[in-house]
């Protein structure tokens, strides 16, 4: 990750991630509301299922982040697998890093697929490993950034924030399953971690001509911690915006359906009165 694009791929995948997440979990929760409980268990399986197999073809988790543990080793600069070095020196403990991140969440998308399959696992299982995953990430980063500039280590501080957070929520979810309001704080801070990898990247290695940050200027760390605030207001109106899109479009849906279903009662009641006039007329007739 010493560069730029080390610090925009795993953005990206954050970003996206909670991008998804504050879309499906409140279709799940106002389907439920709009259109009863049993609709919504439909519906929620309908979505867990695209996850599913969004998350076997690559999209979300395996591929992305299977793809990053082996770029981590066998990049050209990479420890193509070795540890120790010929003389007893660690060998890109870095890339090893990286790679130790990578096969935990790796590990919690196999968790994720096997769960759709009717192997009896139990509940919040996926939740579970999914959890110990971020806490891992968190974990890393923590002595990721010792002995570095101030402003180095002060950023990825910052980022710790929204990565244990994000851990202990879904530890929660373990045992509050379906809890729309842990599910939305989730997706915030998923939101946030993906962007303030992009602002890591931008504050430490500038692009273009950009000038570079003064990594001990005090007043650098008080705008950097500012700034952190808000990315975190920009993700909880992306959220909000989501959740009001979502509600309008599914009202939107169930007005049209409604306007159908009285069309039809209407036709078949015009229908009924058209037999029963002619059998009235045929009766007279007689």
């Amino acid at each position: 990750m010493a560069n730029f694009k080390g610090h925009a791929l795993p953005g990206s995948f954050f970003l996206v991630f909670g991008l998804w997440w504050s879309i499906k979990y409140p279709l799940t929760y106002l389907n439920g509301r709009i259109k009863g409980k049993r609709s919504s268990n439909k519906f929620h399986k309908r979505l867990e299922l695209i996850e599913g197999v969004m998350k076997i073809l690559g999209g979300f988790i395996d591929f992305c982040l299977h793809v990053g543990m082996l770029a981590e080793q066998f990049v050209p600069d990479g420890p193509h697998l070795h540890l120790v070095s010929g003389d007893h020196g660690w060998v890109k403990l870095m890339n090893w890093q990286h790679t130790t991140m990578y096969f935990f969440y790796g590990l919690s998308g196999v968790v994720d697929i096997l769960t759709y399959f009717p192997l009896n696992f139990p509940q919040g299982l996926d939740r579970l490993s999914l959890a110990l995953a971020v806490f891992i990430e968190g974990l890393l980063f923590y002595y990721h950034v010792h002995n570095r500039p101030p402003l180095d280590q002060h950023i990825h501080s910052l980022l710790l924030i929204a990565i244990f957070g994000g851990s202990i929520s879904i530890m929660i979810e373990v045992f509050l399953r379906d809890n729309i309001v842990l599910e939305m704080f989730r997706s915030s801070l998923a939101i946030l971690q993906g962007t303030w990898f992009w602002q890591i990247g931008f504050v430490l290695y500038p692009l273009g001509k950009a000038p570079e940050w003064d990594q001990s200027d005090h007043e650098n760390i008080m705008f950097i911690t500012m700034c952190f605030c808000w990315h975190y207001a920009v993700s909880l109106i992306i959220i909000s915006v989501n959740y009001g899109l979502v509600y309008w479009c599914l009202k939107r849906n169930k007005g049209l359906a409604g306007d159908v279903t009285i069309g039809i009662r209407k036709l078949k009641s015009n229908n009924q009165g058209e037999v029963q006039t002619a059998l009235l007329t045929a009766s007279d007739e007689e």
